[in-house]
């Protein structure tokens, strides 16, 4: 039986988890355009973005970084380097490809400023593990009810703009997209024994 909540005190008793898959950080367009060969082949894949944060009142960036997660491959997508390329968008606009998130059309928007763009085939994990009677809808909280595991969130307000992304920035940004897919794998796919 699923849990419906989860405290904070018992996600920090937790062993913590992170993506141990490989990470592939795309830096231009061509690299784009492999990644979306490669993206293109399944039904479903984990999706998250990054925001340098704003710590003064009226400074806003753009989405700079795009993560999209199969079960052992995330790809970084640095959106402040490379813009969102052509081949990115038309996989955001595929209705065959489901994107699995959180708070996805805030994302959406975001990458909007981008590139214009109508997203097709997305899930929104706040609404779908609802089914499942999971109240509670943030992606460390679902996480943990699932899989007994905390995602650490100890880079989240770090500057994903930097020039070089830090090895715990990149492990950060792929957990967090690999997650978004691991839930939606668990829930959909078999289930009982995974969880």
């Amino acid at each position: 039986m699923i849990a419906s909540q989860i405290t904070k005190e018992e996600i920090n008793n937790l062993p913590v988890v992170s993506f141990e898959g490989k990470i592939i950080l795309v830096e231009t367009v061509e690299e784009a355009d492999i990644a979306a060969a490669y993206l293109s082949q399944f039904k479903y894949i984990g999706f998250d973005t990054e925001t340098r944060p704003s710590f003064k009142k009226g400074d806003n960036y753009k989405v700079c970084l795009l993560q999209l997660s199969s079960e052992d491959t995330c790809y970084l997508f640095r959106l402040n380097v490379i813009g969102l390329p052509h081949s990115i968008a038309q996989i955001l606009k595929n209705e065959n490809i489901l994107k699995i998130g959180l708070a996805i059309r805030d994302d959406f928007r975001a990458l909007n400023h981008w590139v214009a763009f109508a997203p097709k085939g997305h899930i929104e994990l706040q609404t779908f593990v609802k089914d499942y009677n999971i109240l509670d809808n943030s992606l460390q909280k679902i996480f943990a009810i699932l899989f007994h595991q905390k995602i650490s969130k100890s880079q989240r307000l770090t500057n994903w703009e930097a020039e070089i992304l830090t090895t715990q920035q990149q492990q950060y940004a792929a957990t967090d997209a690999w997650a978004c897919y691991r839930i939606y794998q668990a829930l959909t796919e078999n289930s009982d024994e995974d969880i």
